[in-house]
């Protein structure tokens, strides 16, 4: 009889546990009737009547979370910008993007054939190099 008493405290236990961390760890929008902190401390205070009730009646299916498109999130369409911003920034991003491919950096040639101000053709002034 000692025996059957021992191992239905250790499935109790163990039944409480699983259910203590299935509940901790369900997404918030799962728990249903009360929050999921509730739904926590009711499996500790309630060891396996907590537990029976968390699958029976707090955690909902899967199902039963209803997933928005961005589009349709408020949150998201919150930040969308006018076509009008939206076009004087790429105007903006492309003139930037113009000013860089225009860039000639030194030691480039711009196709003109001439010398840029502070560049340097090698070997054109060797009296002002150091001496080896």
């Amino acid at each position: 009889m000692v025996r059957f008493v021992i191992i239905g405290i250790v499935i109790a236990v163990a039944f409480t546990l699983y259910a203590l961390v299935d509940a901790a760890m369900t997404d918030g929008s799962r728990a249903r009737g009360v929050s999921k902190p509730v739904w926590v401390v009711l499996v500790v205070v309630l060891p396996v009547i907590g537990g029976v009730l968390w699958f029976m009646i707090g955690k909902g299916s899967a199902e039963s979370v209803r997933r928005t498109a961005p589009d349709d999130d408020p949150r998201f369409t919150g930040t969308r910008i006018s076509e009008e911003d939206l076009d004087a920034r790429m105007r903006d991003l492309e003139e930037q993007l113009r000013a860089l491919d225009d860039e000639v950096y030194p030691g480039e040639d711009d196709g003109s054939g001439e010398e840029q101000p502070g560049e340097e053709q090698p070997g054109a002034d060797d009296s002002e190099s150091p001496q080896r």
